[in-house]
């Protein structure tokens, strides 16, 4: 979950530029190339651009409602590619390390996805179920059962944040963050592109990705409600555990279209953040942003200005 928590801030996408924190670095994203500044044990920075990774190049796939899922699953290949990446420079100052190939992307990719479908689809539904044991709440066809999931799914998700906000590591990943968010502010502004220009900007962004999992655990908490009972209308196992285990299946299947809808909706607070109906949509993430950014010194700023001047330069990806 800790990676996912890193991967997800890059939908500050495209058309604009976007952004993820990775190990003692930043990576940039403008358009169709990418740029990963990341500081060096010795204290240089070491920028790598290349190509962005997608999975949306037809064109029926970059239609609103359709998008959202694909570019959820390029950004986590191309962020956790970044996140070797910088931990290889970061950690072990080696530059030419093995990119993950096919079969460890894979996995780790389905391993990422898997832990927090675990933690926030599969575990608030067994807690919602411990609720109707004690006589708590109903059972999945009424709407109390999926008021105690989506109570348990935040309070998992505020509190997951939270605790691992204490990890020194995370720390640093999130002051990382948090000059991504500066640095994007300065560019998008027309700020001086240095560490004094960028540093009186916000650390917090409407189009984080952090909001994006805001909206996710939200829409699916309306959509659970009202589209698990129904579909149950159709069909439903007679089999208690057999029973359950559709009903969980069914969240999963649902996750694409939650995940579309976020997109969107998150795309649409960004675009319009001057907006007051957009400034309260992006409200509970901008908050959430105050556990998952952190005041960056300049050295960090520093780096996030490397990696943006990486990837909105005019020179050919290689």
């Amino acid at each position: 979950m800790k990676r996912l928590l890193r991967l997800l801030p890059l939908l500050v996408a495209s058309p604009t530029v976007g952004g993820q924190a990775v190990m003692e670095g930043v990576m940039m994203r403008d358009r169709e190339r990418l740029a990963i500044a990341v500081r060096k044990p010795g204290g240089d920075i070491l920028l790598d651009v290349r190509p962005w990774f997608s999975l949306t190049a037809s064109k029926w796939l970059k239609k609103p409602l359709l998008r959202g899922f694909p570019v959820l699953l390029e950004t986590l290949v191309n962020g956790i590619k970044a996140l070797n990446y910088s931990a290889q420079v970061a950690l072990e100052d080696d530059e030419d390390g093995v990119e993950m190939g096919p079969w460890a992307m894979g996995l780790t990719l389905a391993a990422s996805i898997g832990f927090a479908l675990l933690l926030f689809v599969v575990t608030p539904h067994l807690f919602s179920l411990g609720m109707r044991g004690m006589g708590l709440s109903g059972g999945v066809e009424d709407l109390s059962f999926h008021v105690w999931d989506g109570l348990f799914k935040m309070l998992l998700f505020l509190g997951y944040v939270a605790a691992i906000s204490y990890l020194p590591d995370i720390r640093r990943v999130f002051q990382y963050h948090g000059a991504e968010h500066k640095v994007i502010w300065a560019y998008e502004q027309g700020a001086p592109l240095t560490p004094e220009g960028a540093r009186g900007f916000s650390r917090l962004h409407p189009r984080c990705g952090t909001a994006f999992l805001l909206f996710v655990l939200a829409i699916s908490i309306v959509l659970y409600a009202f589209l698990v009972p129904w579909l149950m209308t159709f069909y439903v196992p007679d089999n208690s555990v057999l029973k359950q285990a559709y009903i969980v299946a069914l969240k999963l299947v649902l996750m694409v279209p939650v995940s579309a809808l976020a997109y969107e909706v998150i795309k649409l607070a960004g675009k319009f953040h001057t907006n007051i109906v957009c400034r309260l949509i992006s409200a509970p993430g901008l908050f959430m942003q105050m556990l998952t950014t952190k005041e960056p010194d300049d050295a960090q700023i520093e780096v996030a200005l490397a990696a943006l001047d990486g990837a909105v330069a005019e020179r050919p990806v290689v």
